[in-house]
């Protein structure tokens, strides 16, 4: 364990001012700070050697940036990336932007020139505030050393407070390195109470006289205490409820007979079917960036928003009532309204019956899908046999982020970390390194296709430095296959999609990981097991045949795969 920071004296005297940002970081119970050092923000990193946080140094910022992001995901408090000033900091924009279309949770801390130099032509100076503004909750520069707390408290309280997104903050040379006074701020949350009884009465009303009630989960949902209330209530109301990708877990096994399964991307699901057909529909955490209402609402149906803020309306959501305040309170209100289950109607059965006679039938069969390469339901199969209730997922983008969205399901929230706001490619093994350090006794699972691996592979030397228990899944196929099947569709030919085959068993050995590459459809189960059973990082390559992609762009039965 390392020394704390030990700079403070009685008069709250720091002899220099990276002391007393590390202190307040210390102070809102960071434990990992991800990052690169340079010139205008080393100052920061000495500081850190003499607390108690673990720097863990990664190969590129963006990927400190989505490592902080899983961090924030996963316990709520904003995880923390620190780089230097100038690409320092521009590296950080396509991470900081997911995090914040993500909701999840993270403070960036960029090294700055001194404030002197802001208007001059001189090494590394840009306007970073203006540049993180308009993919942050909270983008500001310290402007004098006494204030380097206040403003580094203020990033966390936005990043976390509501619903959760990115903060930046910039970090003058001058005022992180000359001595300084400042005190320490206390970390806390405000606590929001539930939505107005009246409001919640009202919403119960609605509940009874409506005849195609549909719940739609979004990212907030999957926070644990609103995921629990959400689960009370499905257990006594027996409502038909879908979700988006980011709402992945919530659902339990008490009500998975009610679940048509997630929504995004193509609107040619269970889920949407269910909401073409509601004439209530009830939003709970839910963002249109995760599914636009374009894409689902029937422009007839009664809205509910139920959510931490405001709904963001467009023609076609504009709630009846919103219910803005604590989910999990709001929730647990609405619940001691509804007096008994709620009837299902005809073609709502119809729809939940031939959901579930899908899922039977994927199970049963989908071993028997023997060619190689692996098609994607038999991998999704052998996958689901792996990532069991102890096992954290990773999902990059690609389409193989939709067969496993759509056909992998989860029971725990928060098991499943999947992209839909930016749909980042890149995300999946930083987020993994995240995880298994927020929860170093839990097997974390991450996958990506060979493109997306590729954009954030360098971290694979981070984490066989960190030692951390981790398995890597590439989905093969030399292509950017997503981009592929949408071109198809639009232009019946493709363009910019190729590229070259790598040795991804090799390559994994040579940053000291467990290489392993499936070289037959009869290895697929055999070698995964063989992968889980590696105690640290693992990396296992899998060909795949991605011919029935074009399927995910229309109502795909599992008849006409098998």
């Amino acid at each position: 364990m390392k020394e704390s920071n030990s700079s403070i004296d009685k008069n709250d005297e720091w002899k220099c001012g990276a002391d007393l940002v590390v202190a307040q970081l210390e102070a809102q119970g960071v434990k990992h700070v991800f990052g690169i050092p340079g010139a205008k923000i080393d100052r920061v990193f000495d500081s850190l050697v003499d607390s108690k946080i673990d720097t863990v140094v990664v190969r590129h910022e963006a990927n400190a940036a989505f490592m902080a992001a899983a961090v924030g995901r996963l316990t709520g408090k904003a995880g923390v990336a620190l780089v230097t000033s100038g690409p320092g900091c521009s590296n950080l924009i396509t991470g900081v932007a997911t995090a914040n279309s993500e909701g999840d949770p993270m403070v960036a801390l960029g090294g700055a020139v001194k404030r002197a130099d802001h208007l001059k032509q001189v090494h590394q100076t840009m306007d970073t505030v203006s540049m993180f503004k308009p993919v942050t909750k909270y983008s500001a520069e310290a402007i004098s050393s006494s204030a380097l707390a206040e403003v580094v408290s203020n990033g966390f309280r936005a990043a976390e407070f509501g619903r959760p997104g990115a903060a930046f903050i910039s970090l003058p040379m001058d005022l992180i390195n000359k001595p300084t006074r400042g005190k320490l701020l206390a970390s806390y949350s405000p606590t929001l109470g539930s939505a107005p009884h009246s409001a919640i009465l009202e919403v119960s009303k609605l509940l009874e006289k409506a005849k195609n009630t549909v719940l739609l989960l979004g990212l907030m949902a999957s926070q644990p205490p609103n995921a629990e209330a959400i689960r009370r209530l499905l257990h006594k109301g027996d409502l038909p409820v879908t979700s988006t990708y980011q709402a992945a877990g919530v659902i339990d096994q008490a009500s998975f007979h009610r679940f048509a399964g997630r929504v995004g991307l193509f609107n040619n699901q269970a889920g949407d079917r269910l909401l073409r057909n509601a004439d209530l529909v009830i939003t709970i955490g839910y963002s249109p960036v995760e599914y636009e209402p374009a894409q689902w609402s029937n422009g007839t149906a009664k809205l509910v928003h139920i959510d931490v803020t405001p709904a963001e309306t467009d023609s076609l959501y504009q709630p009846e009532i919103e219910l803005v305040g604590d989910i999990a309170a709001t929730v647990d209100l609405l619940t001691e309204q509804v007096k008994q289950q709620i009837a299902l109607s005809p073609a709502a059965i119809d729809i939940l019956e031939e959901r579930r006679l899908q899922r039977q039938l994927l199970d049963q069969k989908g071993r028997s899908l023997n060619q190689f390469a692996i098609h994607p339901l038999r991998l999704v199969r052998a996958m689901q046999d792996i990532v069991n209730s102890d096992v954290t997922l990773c999902v990059d983008m690609g389409s193989f982020h939709i067969w496993i969205a759509r056909y992998l399901y989860s029971f725990r929230a928060r098991q499943v970390l999947i992209s839909n706001g930016q749909q980042t490619m890149g995300v999946a093994l930083p987020w993994a390194i995240g995880a298994a350090l927020v929860e170093p006794g839990r097997k974390v699972v991450s996958v990506s296709g060979d493109g997306g691996f590729m954009q954030s592979s360098m971290e694979l030397e981070t984490a066989v430095r960190l030692g951390v228990n981790l398995l890597h899944i590439i989905w093969v196929d030399q292509a950017y296959n997503m981009v592929a099947i949408q071109e198809e569709k639009k232009y019946h030919r493709t363009s910019g999609i190729e590229f070259g085959p790598i040795d991804f068993k090799a390559y994994a050995d040579a940053f000291g990981a467990k290489g392993f590459a499936v070289t037959s459809a009869d290895s697929l189960e055999r070698t995964l097991r063989a992968a889980m059973d590696v105690q640290g990082p693992a990396v296992v390559a899998i060909p795949v045949d991605y011919s029935d992609n074009a399927l995910l762009m229309s109502q795909l039965n599992m008849n006409e795969i098998f």
